[in-house]
């Protein structure tokens, strides 16, 4: 939809509700002027019931989670006790001609007092709903722009990184998206030249899985560099998702960092307290001293 039409879906929205707060009104002024209240009093009694639904319909668009539901629970509540009110004032038409005794809308006693305890009642819970509604909606942050992390509960499990089984002895690609073409990667300093002659004789020849007893030092030296390295961004990965999910108000537990990334809960503890650390840079830590030796 065009902005020219979410305008004039807007206005007729504002329209139809002033209409019905109109039709609305004259119940209410009624109801609260057979309970007791004066002519000022009951001229402003409509706009503390309908005006707090008013309120609480725009404080659903803002707010979300628990927050949103406390939201339709109070506007739910103030629509019914409002077509109460309508309601009663319809089976009453004296209301409007103030022709009945003071706190009569029922003739039955049990139902009278039904009807005046909720009638009364709707101007304070207007006091505290409305500063509730307001203060959350204040309070309210909008949620942060990034990549989820977790579910919609904190138990969730983020996307498990890729760690693999075994390390590839073949050297690192340079780059993950775009594989680099066989003829720009550089022969690694590592690589002996003997290895390096092997493959020149047979480019096309496909590597023979290496067993524990034929490894070589430098290859075992490249594997070992390569599981750091793999480990390293997997601490970094969880590191950044505890903060991500900390920033957004549902932080990941210990164990549910562990087990997002395939990992024990103590290494998801380690991750948190990590992040906690760095986020205190001010904190004083105690560092070991190395005495020379006399």
């Amino acid at each position: 939809m065009n902005r020219t039409g979410k305008i004039l879906l807007v206005a007729a929205l504002v329209t139809v509700v002033a209409m019905a707060f109109r039709v609305s009104w004259n119940a209410l002024r009624d109801i609260a002027g057979a309970v007791g209240a004066d002519a000022t009093a009951a001229m402003l009694y409509p706009f503390v019931v309908d005006g707090l639904m008013a309120l609480a319909l725009v404080a659903t668009l803002v707010l979300t989670d628990d927050a949103r539901k406390f939201a339709l629970r109070v506007l739910g509540t103030y629509t019914l006790a409002s077509l109460v009110l309508n309601y009663v004032h319809g089976l009453v038409p004296k209301l409007h001609g103030r022709g009945v005794d003071w706190g009569r809308l029922a003739d039955w006693a049990p139902a009278n007092w039904a009807l005046v305890l909720l009638a009364t009642s709707l101007p304070v819970g207007s006091i505290y709903f409305g500063s509730d509604l307001v203060a959350k909606v204040l309070h309210h942050r909008a949620p942060a722009v990034s990549e989820t992390v977790c579910g919609p509960d904190t138990h969730a499990s983020a996307p498990l990184p890729h760690i693999p089984a075994q390390a590839d002895p073949s050297p690192a690609p340079t780059a993950v998206d775009a594989p680099v073409p066989p003829a720009a990667l550089e022969p690694s300093a590592l690589v002996t030249p003997r290895a390096g002659a092997g493959r020149e004789a047979a480019p096309h020849t496909p590597h023979t899985p290496r067993t524990p007893d034929t490894e070589t030092a430098d290859e075992a030296l490249r594997r070992e560099q390569f599981e750091d390295a793999e480990l390293e961004r997997a601490r970094q990965t969880a590191r950044r998702a505890y903060a991500e999910s900390a920033q957004a108000g549902r932080p990941l537990s210990a164990r549910a960092l562990g087990e997002a990334f395939g990992m024990s809960e103590s290494w998801g503890r380690k991750q948190i307290l990590a992040v906690r650390d760095d986020e205190q840079p001010n904190r004083p830590h105690m560092h070991a001293v190395d005495t020379p030796a006399t």
